[in-house]
């Protein structure tokens, strides 16, 4: 076991902040990377140390491998936590890391490499008896094979990009005669996002919810898993609204889901922290998406309904240390709701926002938590996802932290930015999601921007006709004064007609 001594953090915003606040509990020292644009963010002046790595653009900063192993070496940390996005999930750059010396907080780069393509995860899980879509088990070479396919699977059909993810290069196919323009748009989409135009086909299941297993394991063959979440309130197919556990789920269902993300984890030897991706069909079938080889950017959800700390279990692992929870020693307590607060126009098709923070107050009070990176008076800049925080209420039951997210909405002050705070207040009162019974397409279905138009209810209605009579009633000038104010008035028309 190799001791971390020092933490290069090679990521920005408030994963960085989060992974520094981790590390100092645990008593070891940080290291800050920034681009230009982020000189005076916070998870730079948290950190012990910081080294500038190139301009504002992500490519000319924050993914420049050489650099940011180079700044490592430089500052004599000995160990790299990428936390998401950027570089978390380039087998590249874990294989950098580890042939430079150093510890990297997360999975080997082989296990990053087989997970990083949908069809080499499906076939890396093929015979450990975990329910996968059907579809093509490879990359189309060949369209009039892939029709044929498509016609016996039936449609809607979904194509998909092998690399990648995030929406990107990912097409519906309602009938047979939209399949060539869907496969156009989904392998340029490919291209242009990952560098690779190769798709594959799934059958497309109606009214799919999307849950996840968070696991963790140990590089000594541990491998346990922390339950569900539920994040089916997208855009764009990104998520806005998280929870955990999920609202639908059987405790049988839920076992017999944490049994299949332990295996997929165990088919390509994974350990550090991995969220395990379903589709849940309306009849609460599931099956087998793709892994996820890093930290979520929902995890605070799971530790706050299991009481682990992530970030610093990933850390132990990477040191070598085995794990000390067993499967049978975690349970849920209680709920817990996220939502990505965006520097993002609801009203205007959730593109994004960028501006200052002229006002910036966290909500505050008991079983509310706000990872941010931000303080008033900051920029968002323009070149990175306009996420300004992620907002968590937990609560002893879901409606509880239902209504402890919706008091938070409506504490946390944020003016500069039109942001997404005003939809999940939305979400968080609609009778779908307060049900439980939504699905992926709850925005299409739901929203619309009209419907963020506030509207008084009956009882703030019967306040403001209470308060309108009473003000009417007050306002009224007394007889005796009302007298007397005739007289005066009176008087001082007839001093204006003498003058």
């Amino acid at each position: 076991m190799t001791k971390i001594h020092k933490l290069l953090v090679a990521n920005r915003g408030e994963i960085a902040l989060r992974i520094m606040r981790t590390a100092r509990e645990m008593g070891i020292p940080t290291v800050a990377i920034y681009s230009e644009a982020d000189r005076a963010s916070l998870h730079v002046r948290y950190a012990d140390e910081a080294v500038c790595v190139g301009p504002p653009p992500s490519s000319e900063s924050y993914l420049k491998i050489d650099t940011v192993i180079e700044a490592c070496k430089k500052t004599g940390a000995n160990a790299i936590h990428p936390g998401y996005g950027f570089l978390s999930e380039n087998a590249g750059f874990a294989r950098a890391v580890r042939n430079a010396g150093l510890i990297f907080v997360g999975p080997s780069p082989e296990s990053i490499e087989v997970m990083g393509s949908k069809l080499a995860a499906k076939a890396a899980v093929a015979s450990y008896n975990i329910p996968m879509v059907p579809g093509t088990p490879e990359a189309i070479t060949d369209r009039e094979e892939a029709k044929k396919t498509s016609a016996r699977i039936g449609y809607p059909i979904l194509i998909k990009a092998s690399a990648g993810g995030g929406g990107k290069g990912m097409r519906i196919v309602e009938r047979e005669e939209d399949f060539d323009e869907g496969m156009n748009r989904a392998v340029s989409e490919a291209t242009s996002a990952f560098g690779d135009g190769s798709v594959f086909i799934e059958k497309y299941v109606t009214s799919p919810r999307h849950v996840e297993i968070q696991v963790l394991g140990d590089q000594h063959g541990n491998i346990i898993h922390l339950f569900e979440r539920e994040c089916s309130v997208q855009r764009r197919h990104q998520k806005v609204v998280e929870e955990a556990p999920s609202s639908v789920l059987t405790p049988e269902i839920r076992a017999e889901m944490g049994r299949c993300a332990v295996e997929v984890a165990r088919a390509c030897g994974y350990y550090g922290a991995g969220t395990v991706e379903f589709i849940v069909d309306d009849q609460l079938n599931f099956y087998f998406l793709e892994m996820n080889t890093r930290l979520q950017v929902e995890h605070p959800v799971t530790e706050q309904i299991t009481g682990i700390d992530l970030v610093k279990q990933m850390i132990y692992i990477a040191e070598g240390k085995p794990l000390e929870i067993k499967q049978e020693d975690l349970e849920i307590n209680g709920h817990a709701i996220e939502i990505r607060v965006y520097a993002e126009d609801p009203a205007n098709n959730f593109l994004p926002d960028v501006g200052t923070l002229e006002t910036y107050v966290r909500p505050q009070g008991n079983g509310i938590r706000v990872d941010d990176g931000f303080e008033q008076g900051m920029a968002i800049p323009i070149y990175y996802d306009p996420m300004i925080a992620k907002l968590v209420a937990y609560g002893a039951t879901r409606a509880e932290a239902i209504e402890k997210m919706i008091r938070a909405i409506d504490e946390y002050r944020i003016t500069g930015v039109q942001t997404t705070l005003p939809f999940c207040r939305f979400v968080m009162q609609h009778d779908a999601f307060r049900s439980g019974q939504f699905d992926t397409h709850f925005v299409n279905h739901y929203f619309t921007p009209d419907k963020l138009t506030s509207e008084t209810s009956a009882e703030e209605t019967q306040l403001a006709g209470v308060l309108a009579a009473w003000l009417f009633e007050n306002s009224q000038p007394k007889p005796e004064t009302a007298a007397l104010g005739s007289t005066q008035r009176s008087s001082k028309w007839k001093e204006r007609r003498l003058r």
